[in-house]
């Protein structure tokens, strides 16, 4: 049954929910909000380091309850306290023009990125100066289909958990560890100090993404750094970088867009990552 005080888009569990629309409440009290059946059914399949759920509470329509009736009881079973709320609540406390009609507040779960070093990664994603949430959640997922450890975001890059990054990367954000708030400079030297090799990612890159598959080189453990939408990475961050890499573009496109780039490069890697010695052209002698 839900509570009395949640008729009302004014109860303090509703206002304590809308305030995580804010980057500012969110880092406060180091909770966010997932929207919609699938970000919610990873929230409640997903446990903290100390195995406690990360799905603190969840509002849902009676329509919804019914309908996604296997993720309420799952979120029922671990504690989790359901709140049935009418139409008009759910509209207060969603981020979307049309609300599915179930939503979820979360601890945060961001990984230290000393964790992910130790765990020796073999293929991560850097977004570096990504400003875009709806990029960082896609390049997330994106990561996250590939196979990828692990995706650090700068300190220089959107909030992990604005609602349209969390939205973006359907669920995706739950999977992988993820660091937030590290400078490129550390992401960098960290990575190499645990054997990574660092490839940036960049229209105007010297090497080409087929030549480097063709000669073998992409085998081993590796950081893909991906810059901002409209201008790319800094000079000073493609310096870091072992070498600069851009995907070549065989047709008339102008160019593409950060997320299309990043996936065509994490399965780059992920393909030669699972072959013998790399990935070597079949024209290759």
């Amino acid at each position: 049954m839900g509570t009395p005080e949640l008729i009302s888009p004014r109860s303090p569990r509703v206002t304590a929910a809308k305030r995580l629309a804010k980057r500012s409440f969110r880092g406060k009290e180091r909770r966010f909000i997932a929207e919609g059946p699938q970000a919610v059914r990873e929230a409640v399949e997903h446990r903290g380091d100390s195995g406690e759920p990360t799905l603190i509470e969840l509002f849902t329509t009676v329509e919804a309850a019914e309908r996604y009736a296997g993720i309420v009881d799952a979120a029922r079973a671990t504690g989790v306290r359901v709140h049935l709320a009418p139409d008009e609540v759910l509209a207060e406390v969603s981020q979307t023009v049309t609300p599915q009609g179930i939503v979820g507040v979360c601890h945060f779960l961001d990984s230290p990125f000393e964790e992910i070093l130790a765990a020796k990664p073999r293929l991560v994603a850097v977004l570096a100066h990504v400003r875009d949430p709806g990029n960082a959640g896609t390049v997330l997922r994106c990561a996250d289909a590939a196979g990828a450890d692990a995706v650090v975001l700068t300190d220089a890059s959107v909030d992990l958990y604005n609602p349209k990054s969390v939205r973006a990367s359907v669920g995706s954000l739950f999977h992988l560890p993820v660091a937030v708030g590290v400078p490129v400079e550390q992401a960098v030297s960290g990575l190499k100090s645990a054997g990574v090799r660092i490839l940036a990612a960049d229209g105007a890159g010297d090497d080409d993404l087929d030549d480097e598959l063709d000669a073998g080189t992409m085998g081993g453990p590796t950081a893909w750094v991906f810059g901002n939408e409209a201008w790319g990475l800094p000079a000073q961050t493609r310096a870091l970088a072992d070498a600069v890499v851009r995907v070549p573009i065989h047709g008339r496109a102008e160019s593409l867009n950060l997320a299309t780039a990043a996936a065509v490069c994490l399965y780059a890697s992920a393909r030669a990552q699972r072959a013998s010695g790399g990935c070597r052209s079949v024209t290759s002698s």
